[in-house]
């Protein structure tokens, strides 16, 4: 669902960062107000978190592959809007290659923000207001992940599937994703109705039920009202993080696995790839047998060189073994997000203290 440079019209990608933009400022305020000594790390660990979970690649139908993105999750320990700025981040972090500057606003959009508001609305209505101990809250999470992944897929898939109808050169031939909504819908849902939905339930499941168990109080932040004493719960110590900063490295190590599902993502096809025969061949695969245009069209091949990300596809240059970069790569991604929080976090403390000595 990283949509490359090319594949949007500059329309296009113009609303999806309009769109993205209000969002962006509300979290910002939310969580400003809540900004202390344990929410930078929260807002670090969860957006690391995404970053590392995206580079797990699985094999889907049709030869390309998918990944979960770690927004139910997210959302349900740190919140909706919390949510949408980790994962933002995560997307936003371009030396890799995975999506393009164009398209951040629309990758935001589908992921950080449409994905937490979706996750946040299915847990809470699965949930009730069960205990936060309950085995109901651990379905919450694996069925608000597993909705929210879909409908992000769903956006991706009708904005690459309106460019042909929208965007035509004079001969009427598509200017930028050349592949009609009656092939980008099955296309991407197939993958992630099957295999990546499942991955998203998996890990947002997973780790809700190992938190009821390590640190509760951690889930509290979305609960609700709920059928227990709020007082009963402990106030758990900033070390309760430990666990997940230890299962974050331990994914860190393991990203290499990331690498064994063969093929790209599907709409993430280099403009070169249309006039090579082998990929060519891939992505009429992936495309339902669809004409593949023989050269990339025009509108797609203009914007495909807007960034040149340094570390494309997570292969540094000067790196020879594909899994040591791909290590390598993840844990500069990992490393960046987290100093990145950790300025902001010292700025906003720095500014909310300086604000009443100013006044």
């Amino acid at each position: 669902m990283h949509i490359p440079d090319g594949y949007l019209s500059p329309a296009t990608c113009a609303v999806g960062y309009a769109a993205s933009l209000p969002f962006w400022r509300v979290a910002l305020k939310r969580v400003k107000k809540t900004m202390n000594s344990r929410q930078v790390p929260l807002l670090s660990l969860f957006a690391a978190l995404s970053f590392v979970i995206m580079m797990f690649n699985l094999p889907l139908p049709g030869g390309t592959t998918g990944h979960a993105t770690g927004i139910g999750l997210a959302t349900v320990v740190i919140g909706p809007w919390a949510a949408m700025l980790a994962v933002s981040v995560a997307v936003v972090v371009l030396f890799f290659g995975d999506g393009g500057v164009t398209a951040i606003g629309a990758n935001c959009f589908n992921m950080a923000i449409a994905g937490a508001l979706v996750a946040y609305v299915v847990y809470r209505l699965v949930a009730g207001r069960s205990p936060l101990a309950s085995a109901r809250r651990v379905v919450a999470a694996g069925v608000a992940g597993y909705v929210a992944i879909n409908f992000s897929a769903l956006l991706a898939a009708v904005e690459f599937g309106i460019q042909p109808m929208l965007y035509k050169d004079a001969g009427g031939a598509p200017l930028y994703c050349p592949y009609p909504l009656s092939i980008a819908i099955p296309a991407m849902m197939i993958g992630h109705l099957t295999i990546a939905g499942l991955a998203e339930l998996a890990v947002s499941a997973g780790v809700v039920a190992f938190l009821q168990r390590s640190d509760i109080s951690l889930l509290r932040a979305t609960a609700g009202k709920v059928r227990e004493s709020e007082e009963a719960l402990p106030q758990a110590p900033s070390r309760s993080l430990r666990p997940l900063w230890a299962g974050l490295a331990i994914l860190c190590v393991l990203t290499p696995l990331g690498i064994l599902a063969a093929g790209s993502a599907w709409g993430e096809w280099m403009a070169s790839d249309y006039a090579d025969a082998a990929a060519r061949h891939q992505i009429s695969s992936a495309t339902f047998n669809h004409a593949v245009p023989e050269h990339a069209p025009e509108g797609l091949a203009r914007l495909s060189s807007v960034w040149t990300a340094p570390f494309a596809r997570y292969a540094p240059p000067y790196i020879r073994g594909a899994a040591f970069g791909y290590l390598l790569s993840g844990m500069f991604g990992v490393g960046l997000i987290v100093v990145g929080f950790l300025f902001l976090g010292s700025f906003t403390r720095s500014a909310t203290r300086a604000g009443p000595d100013s006044a």
